[in-house]
């Protein structure tokens, strides 16, 4: 990714006097989406690793690998979490992209940007509420 351009992120591609500003938070917004899809990228592969483990011990039905697999379920729905997050972090990022210059989002420890609201019910353990 890196050295791709988006057509229609700037302003112009650096018209003005803040123009060099724009392509300052659009590189640092490419550098975030970079950042954020190689993390989805090592969770997902994580994820299929757990997923073949998973079903290996299903399938065996030993007493011992079925109780395994409690915990590795439960870390799959974490990484699954995270994933949610850090597309959440992104579609923020993207919204108010000028965000990472001090805007309304907040970084969390991995170093992605995350909205307050992502950010309080992660924290709280709590699930986004699906309409249906």
């Amino acid at each position: 990714m890196e050295g791709d351009s988006f057509s229609g992120m700037g302003n112009g591609g650096g018209a003005g006097a803040g123009g060099h500003h724009q392509q300052v938070v659009d590189g640092k917004l490419i550098q975030t989406f970079h950042k954020s899809f190689v993390q989805v990228q090592s969770i997902l592969d994580q994820n299929r690793m757990l997923i073949s483990e998973i079903n290996q011990n299903h399938e065996s039905r030993a007493p011992d690998s079925l109780t395994r697999n409690v915990g590795l379920i439960r870390e799959l729905n974490n990484n699954i979490r995270r994933v949610v997050g850090l597309y959440a972090d992104l579609s923020a990022s993207f919204a108010h992209r000028g965000g990472m210059d001090g805007g309304s989002s907040e970084g969390d420890s991995s170093g992605t940007l995350r909205s307050p609201d992502a950010a309080a019910r992660a924290a709280a353990g709590q699930k986004r509420v699906r309409p249906g």
